[in-house]
């Protein structure tokens, strides 16, 4: 029971511990009469709740800090942070349910919850259900192929040290998949920047440069500054309304994202529409904060936030 809890807390404060597979086994090891069936249902929602809690707790407290650091920690930042805002705004506390099943999403729900100001009891409720919904299906799963799952459990302590090699090499596999993906995101947004420098001599000098903030409105509503003068086209957004941009302008835009990723992405979009003096900003919407730049506050944005 101490390992299904230890990986299943594991699993929902980020790290990569494949909990699933294991819930499955002990859902086999509870059919043949080895694991308390209660006792595994239990260990496994009480630690749902207590990991995906810290997290809630978390992003109510700190937002937008909060959401900037699992984008760091996260091998599939900007996904999973994009996909969890879509859940989130769109289905609300019955998120958290579907979100259980999504790779990186899974870990950025709960926060992305508290930052958008999810109350704690909606929050507490969701939670019980999708983690049931959860612990239940896999352990079903594992009774279902409980011979089966005897036969390889079997097999691994006949084989020993071979076995438990097999088992690293696979988590390696995922952890290098993951990690492939990532390091593909980061070459697609390869392109030059302008520095927060440059663009407060362009606003400076009065040549007009149009600031484009292409964060999500959920995004958006976490952190509600921006930089002054800026227009809130979200990336889903951008190659709609492309067509209503000047094409012989400095266009400037941001996010606050892992290497400018959703900014690089709106530029490469605009620059097929010809609009090719796009560039996103270097360090995005921290970077300008973090040299001391002014800023505007968007309150009408927070509204969102109280819908989720």
């Amino acid at each position: 029971m101490l390992i299904v809890f230890a990986a299943t807390l594991a699993a929902r404060v980020g790290m990569p511990v494949p909990a699933s597979p294991l819930l499955v086994v002990a859902g086999g090891l509870a059919e043949a009469g080895s694991l308390s069936w209660p006792a595994a249902t239990l260990v496994s929602i009480v630690a749902n709740v207590i990991g995906d809690g810290v997290w809630f707790q978390a992003g109510r407290r700190h937002g937008h800090r909060v959401m900037r650091l699992l984008c760091r920690i996260s091998l599939s930042p900007d996904s999973c942070v994009r996909q969890s805002e879509t859940l989130i705004v769109r289905w609300g506390g019955s998120s958290l349910i579907a979100a259980k099943f999504v790779p990186g999403v899974s870990v950025v729900a709960a926060p992305m919850a508290g930052a958008l100001h999810m109350p704690w009891l909606r929050f507490l409720g969701f939670e019980l259900v999708a983690a049931a919904v959860w612990t239940l299906l896999f352990l079903g799963l594992g009774a279902v192929f409980s011979n089966q799952i005897q036969q390889v459990l079997d097999v691994m302590a006949s084989t020993g040290m071979v076995a438990t090699a097999l088992l690293v090499l696979l988590l390696a596999a995922v952890i290098g998949v993951r990690y492939w993906r990532r390091r593909s995101a980061l070459s697609e947004a390869a392109m030059a920047r302008i520095s927060v420098d440059e663009l407060h001599e362009l606003m400076r000098d009065g040549r007009e440069p149009l600031i484009i903030d292409v964060r999500s409105d959920a995004s958006a509503s976490i952190d509600a500054r921006r930089i002054p003068g800026a227009i809130a086209i979200p990336l889903k957004d951008i190659d709609a309304r492309a067509r209503e941009l000047q094409r012989d302008r400095d266009v400037v835009l941001y996010c606050n994202c892992p290497n400018e990723v959703s900014a690089a992405r709106a530029a490469r979009l605009l620059a097929a529409h010809g609009i090719v003096r796009a560039r996103p900003l270097a360090g995005g919407l921290d970077a300008w904060v973090a040299a001391g730049r002014p800023l505007n506050e968007d309150a009408s944005a927070a509204a969102i936030a109280h819908t989720a």
